[in-house]
């Protein structure tokens, strides 16, 4: 019995130490990466509570052109984001990547948690509010043709934030959730994409399958695309774009709905892809669920 309360003090120790190291390493991991979003910034938006920092991309034509809010992942502002702008820029939008988190980035899952955890949803609201204004307002934008889109978080966000703002014209959802009441629904005016992992570990099917059905229900104009045996978050940088496969078909699909919906052009939509959905929710997939899609 003593033994085992030997071995049971040392495991308690251990975990104690671990919680220690990566509580730490939070604020360690902030002040490593101070100054990530200033260097991936080009401009300043006037916010509720001092200036937004964002990147924005514009095309190489003249105006007016549509505009893309592009939201991140909750690893905050990273070159991935700033290089599919870039990229989208080129099909003639001006592309806006705001920085939502005020200052913070990272590449490490503990501060990553932290990140979403802790900044109110209202601010998120009121700092987009701020850019969709700022759009609004440039001349070489198209004011009633500005679209959301965002990945993982901020795939959560920008479904949030047409419910917040009903004047955006299109939405695009790449593997984000967000509970919300069915009749709210009513009040999106634009089409929604959504672009979902079949082997997502985070956002369970039939989550996904139950958004889709209520949006329709909304008589909201839906295309939601399930690939196949890819993970979550799989549309990475721009490389992985170029590379083909999923990543390369998913960003074509949204090309192509932002050119049928903000450009108006008639669009063929890619055959979409086929295959076998074989879904293992995993403990770390639930605490993904939870603190990215849990507002």
């Amino acid at each position: 019995m003593q033994r085992l309360r030997r071995v049971l003090g040392w495991i308690g120790l251990v975990i104690g130490i671990a919680i220690v190291g990566v509580i730490l390493s939070i604020p360690l991991d902030a002040v490593i990466g101070s100054g990530r979003v200033e260097e991936l910034t080009n401009v300043t938006i006037p916010g509720p509570a001092g200036p937004i920092r964002a990147f924005v991309a514009e095309p190489s034509t003249p105006g007016p052109h549509p505009a893309v809010i592009m939201i991140h992942e909750w690893w905050g502002l990273r070159p991935d984001i700033i290089e599919k702008a870039t990229a989208l820029a080129a099909d003639g939008y001006v592309v806006v990547a705001p920085d939502t988190f005020r200052g913070a980035s990272t590449t490490w899952i503990p501060r990553a948690i932290y990140q979403v955890s802790t900044t109110p949803p209202e601010q998120v609201q009121a700092d987009l509010d701020a850019v969709f204004a700022w759009l609004t307002a440039r001349p070489d934008v198209l004011a009633d043709r500005i679209a959301v889109i965002g990945f993982c978080y901020g795939g959560r966000t920008s479904l949030l934030y047409t419910l917040h703002n009903p004047a955006v014209a299109a939405t695009g959802i790449f593997y984000g959730m967000a509970e919300v009441d069915p009749e709210a629904l009513r009040q999106i005016r634009g089409p929604v994409l959504g672009i979902f992992g079949g082997a997502d570990a985070s956002i369970p099917l039939s989550e996904v399958e139950r958004l889709e059905r209520d949006l329709r229900v909304a008589a909201v104009t839906t295309r939601f695309v399930v690939f196949p045996d890819q993970p979550h978050a799989f549309v990475g940088g721009i490389d992985s774009i170029n590379a083909g496969g999923a990543p390369g078909e998913a960003w074509h699909v949204l090309r192509t709905f932002l050119a049928e919906t903000l450009l108006g052009r008639s669009q063929s939509y890619p055959r979409f892809p086929q295959g076998s959905v074989a879904q293992h929710v995993t403990l770390f997939g639930v605490l993904h669920h939870r603190f990215v899609c849990g507002w």
